[in-house]
């Protein structure tokens, strides 16, 4: 059973500025709701018991959100508010799940999973990155259904406009069925010609914990940094199952100013 996950939050949110220069992107908020509050729900729906953080201590704040009782107890304590009070209580419930990892360089998300090896207690665990919302369905829920059939790693995919696989991680596929395929290759950000499909990674992972070993020998890819794609595919080299969940729910990217406008006005439809 896949009761751990690890959010990268490190990530200087650039392209969120201004709005980043005095909020962590992750608690912006979305139709008022953090952002973050979205993949904690998922990750408790899918019955995720235990999420690691890894943060930089830049982001200080992050922690801060959690551990605010000064605050709550004072508010609480001079006025009698229903709705305040669950909120404390849904922050002391996410607290107890929740382990801190710093990463204070931004050395990629290869790296923010390396730091947080001796957390990690069974064979796999789930990868969610905060910039992408999934909602109406869980897919984190649908990705660990693959994985206890297929007993293999899994990646959450979406069919993207041929156009713009150079923006994109990009899978290879065989054998796609309605909702899944067995994955061959991933190309980071390929040409149209050279791109194997057009179906996309989105930002949800079920990993071996083998990925660790590859990741501390894994050399530093684009960037300077260590990227968990070119880790995937050596291990995809070295004959481990990867198979592509083709999600049921909306992709939302708030980690554009566009995309997180666009974030607020689909979630407030749902209300």
């Amino acid at each position: 059973m896949i009761k751990q996950a690890i959010i990268p939050l490190a990530g200087l949110g650039t392209r969120l500025l201004p709005l980043t220069s005095v909020i962590p992107k992750e608690l912006l908020p979305v139709n008022g709701k953090p952002n973050l509050e979205y993949i904690l729900e998922e990750c408790v729906n899918a019955g995720i018991n235990e999420i690691i953080f890894v943060i930089s201590k830049k982001k200080s704040s992050i922690k801060k959100y959690f551990y605010s009782d000064k605050l709550y107890k004072s508010i609480i304590s001079k006025k009698i508010n229903k709705k305040i009070v669950e909120e404390y209580q849904k922050l002391k419930r996410y607290r107890k799940m929740i382990k801190f990892v710093y990463q204070n360089k931004p050395r990629g998300t290869g790296d923010a999973v390396l730091k947080c090896k001796k957390y990690i207690k069974g064979n796999y665990f789930l990868m969610l990155l905060p910039d992408d919302l999934i909602i109406n369905k869980n897919c984190s829920k649908e990705m660990i259904k693959i994985h206890k059939a297929k007993k293999s790693c899994v990646i959450a995919t979406k069919k993207i406009n041929s156009k713009n696989v150079s923006r994109w991680g990009i899978l290879s596929l065989k054998n796609r069925k309605k909702t899944s395929f067995e994955i061959n290759d991933v190309i980071e950000k390929p040409s149209v010609k050279e791109a194997p499909s057009n179906y996309a990674i989105i930002g949800r992972y079920i990993l071996p914990k083998k990925i660790m070993y590859i990741l501390k020998n894994q050399k530093k890819g684009r960037g300077g940094e260590v990227h968990i794609t070119d880790a995937i595919k050596n291990l995809i080299y070295k004959g481990e199952k990867f198979y592509g969940n083709i999600f049921k729910g909306k992709y939302l990217d708030s980690g554009t100013l566009e995309g997180y406008i666009k974030s607020n006005l689909e979630i407030s439809k749902l209300k």
